[in-house]
């Protein structure tokens, strides 16, 4: 098992090597956006299946919003953040380069997880998908991520406090004021259609 400290993860991250760290729902693999390629080819995860950009503050995504679905992202942000949450909304024009959607959106979520806001406050957003192979069973533990991903480095300390198990709840921005559910998750959200 691969496991690194902080301070060796920034590094590695910085030098656009992925990363798998624990979150309040399941394990996470994640990089800085200008290396997104390296977790398709590591989860050979299908190029049109988009990532989520993972933060620590909503501050670290008001760039990458769209004019348009500002007001309502920050409001469900300020409702459900920190925790199980993944909001799809337009990324903006400044930021298309980082999407991973073929319709200039992009998933963001914020999770309640120490170990994890800890690393995003340091390494900024990073991409991220779940850690295992895609198709393959979800990894809950470190150990079992090590089996299926030997190859990539897990920030410690291990073992990890629990998660969840469960996938985060998925909502897509459809315009002012109007959501769509796309996965129920770990929580459920009121008043969304």
């Amino acid at each position: 098992m691969n496991v690194i400290d902080q301070k060796l993860a920034l590094e590695k991250l910085n030098s656009g090597f992925p990363l798998v760290f624990q979150t309040d729902t399941l394990p996470a693999i994640g990089c800085l956006p200008n290396f997104s390629e390296i977790i398709y080819e590591i989860k050979k995860r299908d190029i049109r299946k988009p990532l989520i950009l993972m933060g620590a503050e909503k501050f670290q995504f008001d760039d990458y919003v769209d004019e348009s679905a500002l007001d309502d992202y920050k409001y469900i942000a300020s409702s459900y953040w920190p925790g199980p949450l993944t909001i799809i909304v337009p990324i903006s024009e400044k930021r298309r380069s980082f999407s991973t959607s073929s319709n200039y959106t992009i998933g963001l979520r914020i999770p309640n997880s120490k170990m994890a806001k800890l690393l995003l406050k340091k390494s900024g957003p990073l991409l991220t998908s779940s850690a295992n192979i895609s198709g393959m069973p979800t990894a809950t533990n470190a150990k079992e991520i090590s089996i299926s991903l030997p190859n990539v480095n897990i920030l410690g300390p291990v073992p990890w406090e629990n998660c969840s198990g469960n996938a985060s709840t998925i909502i897509s921005w459809a315009n002012h004021g109007k959501w769509k559910i796309i996965r129920e998750g770990d929580i459920s959200i009121k008043g969304i259609n």
